[in-house]
């Protein structure tokens, strides 16, 4: 993958960036695996906004990605890679000698042709999922369980991975790439390998069309608003409001710590901050 810089034909191409992946095989979808997406708004059941700057967008289907690997003991094969506009990270298409297919989330290394296998036999290689108890301790895994069975929860985006630093009293120690130590049951399954497209992060969005396109909406600086309107807003010029930054709820934010701290976690060893 490479960042490739537009040509400034005009203003709004000056800065743009966007990804070039030559590994991706597929243009279309597997007509199995898709499904309809609505799009909320960022509004719950009742109508009400719950999260702010939502809306829009271009449409898109959602792709059915098996985050279970509900395949197991069954040898599959990399068939294709396709760009998934649900994601920051392509997936990998993956037809299986029962005849199956499904979608996984590709990890860095995997190449069209590979032979995967998701199983408690199964070796510790990239694109191989397997209970933490059997993965080595020191190996980067992604698309993790929570809670057995559930599914992967974290380590699912971009660039993303966990280390196994140990395990003790059938708990897995887990660094997050945050620097937090966590523990979790080492019957949890996991898949080996960090996750592709590392370098999403760093491209340039160049202009405000394309964020909406995304479906994100404009965002206004509390201090642009009337004091009805947000705890920033109001004054003569240019006013900090005196006090810390705040949401429009008064909420503390930008780096203001919010976990009560009566909620212990027993699962935290060491928090990131």
């Amino acid at each position: 993958m490479a960042i490739v810089t537009r040509k400034p034909r005009n203003s709004s191409l000056r800065f743009q960036q966007y990804i070039v992946d030559k590994e991706l095989s597929k243009k279309a979808p597997e007509k199995s695996l898709l499904s309809p997406l609505k799009r909320t708004g960022g509004r719950n059941a009742y109508g009400r906004i719950t999260t702010r700057h939502r809306g829009g967008g271009a449409k898109k289907l959602y792709r059915m990605v098996d985050f279970k690997r509900e395949h197991r003991n069954v040898a599959g094969t990399v068939v294709a890679f396709e760009y998934d506009p649900n994601r920051n990270l392509p997936i990998a298409l993956i037809a299986y000698r029962n005849g199956a297919k499904s979608y996984i989330l590709k990890p860095e290394g995997l190449k069209v042709g590979d032979i995967i296998l998701a199983g408690e036999k199964a070796e510790a290689k990239t694109g191989n999922c397997l209970p933490l108890r059997d993965i080595p301790i020191g190996f980067f895994v992604h698309n993790v369980e929570l809670y057995p069975g559930q599914g992967g929860k974290f380590a699912r985006s971009a660039g993303s991975g966990v280390q196994l630093v140990n395990r003790e009293n059938s708990l897995a120690i887990l660094k997050m790439p945050s620097g937090e130590l966590r523990t979790v049951s080492e019957a949890n399954w996991a898949t080996v390998g960090m996750l592709s497209n590392a370098d999403y992060r760093n491209v340039v969005i160049g202009k405000a069309g394309r964020t909406r396109r995304l479906g994100i909406r404009p965002t206004v600086r509390g201090m642009a608003m009337n004091p009805i309107d947000h705890p920033h807003g109001g004054g003569e010029g240019r006013s900090k409001s005196g006090s810390h930054p705040v949401t429009p709820w008064g909420k503390g934010c930008k780096g203001t710590r919010t976990r009560r701290k009566s909620k212990k976690s027993t699962a935290i060893l060491k928090r990131r901050k």
